[in-house]
């Protein structure tokens, strides 16, 4: 994952058309004419063989021959001649190549894959970034530049759109045209055997140009690149995306996938991926526009409670029906807000609730003296105004009397002009000044959807996670010692009994579980145990002992135990002939008189990785289909917020005959569960079902654990980095005092909210380069605390005060290039901290932290005045110069190649 050299694809001086040609269905001929027709300044090459000139240009025999050195190569020439093509603009020092030739679509999956390792080895990417093959090419209409094959070119814009459809590029296209939306870039990625989304993301999170981000998106190849590049965008700007779900999963899927009908839990782990990164996700093409247009003003919704002003009844009746279906609520009018409208109107001209609804003939002034009305009115979180087209109503000027009226307004405010002709001259009003505008009101109350999920996904970004109800300390050597005996006897699971030895190692209560092979060592199991007991049979044919009758419950004593052994066994002979008899699970009868059974679960993603699952239990799962799923690690406020996605999670909050559940209970279960999966990679997947959950707490009843060989690190199966524990560590300071030092977490924004309001104007002065900020508001922390540990690094020092309460005394920051060539350092201690060594502590641990992942470079940049930073640089071997850019700043760079182990 790397930006390196995307400046030369999207922001080329000169471009080549390689196997250009004058058919004028051949791809070199089409991209060679979008390219002139669209006006692009630079030198524009094409190379054939064949034509003295093409387009009116004339063409260059080979690579070689050319009078300059392109930044950019069109290929359009057969795949197969493609890497002696690359290997010749390489030579030439071109920088960036979009693959378009013929002949992949007729390859087998072997010469595919062969083609493509034999591009790469030649590009030797990033030296030359692809995109494609099979990629109908981009657009950055900024640029005037069309390399692509598409049958029309777009106006410049602020939206992006990248495409892994060559035929959703073309259809976004031609809306675009028809609604006269314009772009900053339009790219088809292609087969992505260098460029991917997550690159894309990347560079586009940067570009001044760009204000939002639309995908399109079918699979992903590296889910941690790609959440990680879209966390990353998404707190920058709105990126939405749009994936066909369901069907595509069924059409695309293996054999095993259609059989199972998974289809349906795939396409949940993209929406919870795509909800987890602070994206949108939109269900069609006229969704994506309706949102990219609201959510690329700066004005956001906090919210879904509407207020709708309208001329005419039916039209707002329709807004609010749209509303209400889709989750929102008709915001209630304040007292002072009815009065002030009847008092303008007249008790009689207006609906005296919401929708607003004004007599049909109202003109610019009375809508706009309304909507000032509504604007004081806290009880929305927006506002939507309609209008109806009545005869020789003056459409235009009251659009323009209410554009006028928000030139200074800071709420949100949407528009819906029904109707064509003036209706159109009207929209076009509103939308010169961008404020959002539509031709219906199901596309106006959408758009608003849209704004308040899209503000709920940032929000959950953000959101500081409440601290644990209680520590937990697993067992993690005796739970990998487990699964390991397991693996080395060449089983695929555990048995019962050592399924609950790894919850109870992790803290989750467990009914206590014994195996028995016969009926006799069942009564022994369950003399042990004592009664009452539950007795369940075991075979590997037989998963729900439920289905044959292999379940008894209650069982009080020796002979109700012998007697159940013998009944299962003949059940079990009768009607499943062919099942291998392992004999009997016997279980402590977990009595626990009105709990409600849930079920924790866990599997592993092809492409996310490990994906917890939680919702109604027992026998009737299955049928209940109450299930939602989320990608680990968790905070608490994640658990909670898998937990309210359910519908049974209406009931744990009480009813008249039950006490409220334990809720956090659960959700520290979710997290134990999240942590083993985390800690022993070997685990493939973990059922608990029952789990009973009532006001004193849960217990795991049943616990299926199925294993597999692993090897290398178990957090790189994860979509999302956890927090690395295995950096913490404790120092000794040179007063004797004892001092953590560890990552920070999304948890420590109280405490560092405290330790940079004790930093020193001196020292925010000289962290933040003559800027001395002290209204740090909970945004701004967040980005602080929470923070990607794949891509940033702060390493904190912590320790107690005088009250044993957590104080954070100092802090070093890394931030690292996606490619991992280059990372930026920030280091700063509190005052009254200084002088005990702890600064060179922390950077020596920045250093170690960045030269163990494999980063080239070390930079940081400081004050010239601040010689105590440069010293301490000095020290570790930081070489020191002035800023070439600015007199007031000095640069500091660490070759890590240089530093010894």
């Amino acid at each position: 994952m790397s930006v390196t050299n995307l400046e030369y694809l999207f922001k080329p001086k000169s471009v080549a058309v390689i196997g250009a040609t004058n058919d004028p269905r051949n791809a070199g001929n089409i991209v060679m004419r979008n390219i002139m027709a669209g006006g692009f300044m630079g030198p524009v090459m094409p190379v054939s063989d064949t034509a003295e000139a093409i387009a009116g240009v004339l063409t260059y025999t080979s690579v070689k021959n050319l009078p300059k050195t392109p930044d950019l190569a069109v290929v359009c020439s057969p795949l197969d001649d493609v890497p002696e093509i690359i290997y010749s603009l390489k030579k030439r020092g071109t920088r960036g190549a979009v693959l378009m030739g013929s002949g992949f679509a007729s390859m087998t999956p072997e010469e595919r894959l062969d083609i493509k390792s034999t591009i790469l080895k030649v590009a030797n990417t990033p030296d030359i970034r692809l995109i494609g093959p099979k990629s109908l090419g981009f657009m950055v209409p900024s640029l005037n530049l069309n390399a692509s094959l598409a049958h029309a070119s777009v106006i410049p814009g602020k939206v992006a759109f990248i495409s892994q459809s060559d035929s959703l590029f073309a259809t976004v296209l031609d809306w675009a045209i028809d609604k006269g939306i314009g772009f900053s870039h339009m790219i088809a990625l292609g087969s992505r055997i260098d460029v991917t989304f997550a690159d894309i993301l990347d560079y586009l999170a940067s570009d001044p140009l760009t204000r939002s981000i639309m995908l399109y998106v079918e699979s992903l190849k590296n889910a941690r690149e790609f959440m990680s590049a879209a966390r990353a965008a998404s707190r920058n700007k709105p990126v939405l995306v749009i994936r066909p779900g369901q069907a595509l999963d069924t059409v695309l899927g293996d054999l095993k996938l259609r059989e199972t009908g998974d289809h349906r839990l795939v396409d949940a782990v993209y929406d919870v991926a795509f909800r987890r990164a602070g994206m949108l996700r939109v269900e069609n093409i006229d969704g994506l526009f309706d949102a990219a247009q609201t959510l690329g003003t700066p004005k956001r919704v906090f919210g879904k409670k509407l207020a709708i002003l309208t001329n005419g009844t039916s039209a707002g009746i329709l807004a609010a029906d749209r509303l209400l279906a889709g989750g929102g609520s008709l915001a209630d009018l304040s007292d002072e807000t009815i009065t002030a409208i009847n008092n303008l109107l007249g008790e009689q001209n207006w609906s005296r609730s919401n929708p607003v609804d004004i007599p049909f003939n109202a003109d610019g002034k009375t809508y706009t003296e309304v909507l000032k009305l509504l604007l004081k009115d806290k009880n929305s979180n927006g506002i939507l105004i309609m209008h109806v087209p009545w005869t020789a109503q003056p459409d235009v000027e009251i659009a323009t009397a209410l554009r006028d009226s928000l030139k200074r307004v800071n709420r949100m405010v949407l528009t819906a002009w029904l109707g064509s002709g003036a209706a159109e001259h009207s929209r076009e009003v509103f939308s010169k000044a961008d404020i959002p505008t539509y031709d219906t009101p199901t596309h106006a109350v959408r758009a608003f959807l849209y704004m308040a999920e899209y503000q709920q996904n940032q929000e959950l970004l953000i959101e500081t996670p409440d601290s644990l109800p209680t520590d937990f300390f697993p067992d993690t050597t005796n739970a990998r010692n487990v699964v390991a005996k397991a693996l080395a006897d060449d089983r695929e699971s555990l048995t019962e009994p050592e399924a609950k030895d790894l919850l109870a190692a992790y803290g989750i209560p467990v009914v206590e579980t014994r195996i028995a092979i016969s009926a006799k060592d069942a009564v022994i199991a369950a003399d042990k145990l004592g009664y009452p007991v539950a007795l369940k049979l075991r075979s590997p044919q037989i998963p729900q002992p439920f289905d044959v009758g292999g379940v008894l419950l209650d069982l009080e004593t020796p002979e109700r135990v012998w007697e159940g052994a013998a009944s299962i066994l003949a059940r079990c002979v009768r009607e499943r002939p062919d099942a291998y008899i392992e004999g009997f699970t016997v279980q402590k009868m977990g009595r626990r008189p009105g709990a409600h059974e849930l079920s924790i679960s866990a599997t592993v993603d092809s492409v996310f990785g490990p994906v917890l699952y939680f919702g109604h239990g027992g026998m009737a799962r299955e049928m209940i289909q109450d299930i939602e799923l989320t990608l680990p690690p968790l905070s608490m406020s994640l658990a909670k917020e898998l937990v309210n996605r359910t519908r049974i999670s209406k009931l744990l909050k009480g009813t008249p005959t039950q006490l409220p559940v334990d809720i956090d209970d659960i959700c520290l279960t979710l997290i134990q569960i999240s942590q083993l999966i985390i800690d022993v990679p070997q685990i493939t997947s973990i059922d608990i079902n029952p789990l009973y959950a009532d006001s004193e707490g849960v217990l795991a009843l049943g616990g299926k654990i199925s294993i597999a060989p692993f090897e290398g690190e178990g957090e790189r199966r994860l979509a999302i980095r956890p927090y690395p524990r295995e950096l913490e560590e404790c120092v000794t300071l040179k007063t004797g005092r004892h001092v953590t030092l560890r990552p920070i977490r999304p948890e420590d924004e109280a405490t560092h909210g405290a330790f940079l309001s004790n930093l020193s104007d001196e020292d925010l002065r000289l962290r933040f380069f003559g800027v001395v900020q002290r209204d740090f508001d909970h945004k701004d922390i967040a980005r602080f605390t929470q923070i990607d540990y794949d891509r940033e690094m702060a390493f904190i020092a912590t320790g107690t005060n005088e009250k044993g309460e957590p104080e954070t005394l100092g802090v070093m920051r890394t931030n690292t290039k996606p490619d991992n060539t280059e990372a930026e350092f920030a280091i700063v201690v509190r005052s009254d901290q200084k002088g005990e060594g702890l600064g060179s502590m922390l950077f020596h641990k920045g250093i170690r932290y960045t030269k163990d992942r494999g980063t080239s470079i070390l930079s940081g940049q400081t004050m010239v005045e601040n010689k105590a930073m440069q010293g301490l640089s000095k020290k570790f071997g930081f070489v020191i110069s002035p800023d070439p850019h600015d007199d007031d700043l000095v640069d500091m760079v660490l070759d890590m190649e240089k530093i010894k182990d």
